[in-house]
């Protein structure tokens, strides 16, 4: 550029009409030159630095990279969730909805038919008393011949002791006699069981008489409807 300008000053005097005509073209075209180049590189910066969206993941608040850990990588905190199977509810071969699928509400229920097979505890006591065997042994063998019916057992307890620890005595009551009914064959599905510890007494009294009749767990039967 320097021996472009010198051809363009004859005199070392001062510049003539070309040197000015010559400055006045080039000059303005470099300038307009240097500023897209810098407008360029500022454009490829800040491409650089601005981040692209982020496909959010299910099941996480915030985005990768955030400090959080991925929801369903195994050995990191995750809960590898089963396959659910499906909800459908198949007949068998006389229609009949298996008993798996039902609940209290499919039911009419009958606390006389088995009135006579209430089982007896002792006092704070769970486990079944080989006396009382035979009673539960009757009732698994109706529910074997009758295979659409079903069974809820009621726990109940005397009046001593507080209202959370009857309900959770008359729970473990209930729960013992209906493991006894799966040993003996029925299947888990059939047999329903609830505690009232002691809000519902068979007798009235404070005495070792009434008490005696309230340690208790109660068949109901339960029919189609």
């Amino acid at each position: 550029m320097f021996n472009k300008l010198q051809e363009a000053v004859p005199s070392p005097v001062g510049p003539d009409e070309t040197f000015l005509f010559r400055i006045t073209m080039k000059y303005p075209k470099m300038l307009n030159l240097l500023l897209v180049v810098l407008a360029l590189s500022l454009g490829v910066v800040g491409c650089q630095k601005k981040k692209q969206n982020v496909t959010p993941v299910p099941g996480m608040t915030r985005p990768p990279g955030s400090g959080d850990t991925f929801p369903s990588e195994p050995g990191r905190g995750a809960q590898i969730l089963p396959e659910q199977p499906p909800t459908a509810k198949p007949t068998g071969p006389d229609g009949v909805i298996p008993l798996g699928g039902r609940d209290l509400k499919d039911y009419i229920s009958n606390s006389e038919r088995f009135a006579a097979n209430t089982v007896y505890f002792e006092f704070d006591r769970a486990t079944i008393k080989p006396g009382e065997t035979s009673k539960i042994e009757d009732v698994a063998k109706y529910l074997q011949g009758n295979p659409t019916h079903a069974v809820q057992i009621e726990g109940h307890c005397d009046e001593r002791g507080t209202e959370q620890y009857n309900l959770s005595l008359g729970e473990r009551r209930a729960l013992s006699v209906r493991e006894y009914l799966v040993t003996a064959g029925v299947q888990p599905e059939r047999v329903f069981t609830i505690s009232f510890g002691e809000a519902k007494p068979a007798v009235t009294g404070h005495n070792e008489a009434a008490w005696s009749k309230n340690r208790r767990g109660v068949f109901v039967l339960l029919t189609p409807k």
